[in-house]
């Protein structure tokens, strides 16, 4: 599991956008201006019979800021605005 989803920076990271984008979840309406030192990202090869998938995980960062479930405080109104 990656660990930016606990972390102060998830929403201005630099690397959390990367891997984002490597999921196919990149959001084009922020620019992040966060860039975090010394991190580790494990890439998981996932190979089925007609698909190979990569799952890219954060596993280590020096600038990594303990604030469990930060990321739900933007998922949250992005909720909020679709039910208006």
């Amino acid at each position: 599991m990656c660990i930016c989803v606990n972390c102060n920076h998830v929403h201005i990271c630099n690397t959390y956008a990367l891997i984002k984008k490597q999921h196919g979840k990149f959001d084009f309406h922020t620019i992040p201006e966060f860039i975090p030192t010394q991190t580790i990202i494990q890439i998981n090869i996932k190979n089925s019979s007609h698909n190979i998938n990569f799952d890219w995980d954060l596993r280590e960062c020096l600038s990594f800021s303990e604030k469990p479930g930060k990321w739900l405080t933007k998922e949250k109104k992005k909720i909020e605005i679709r039910n208006v």
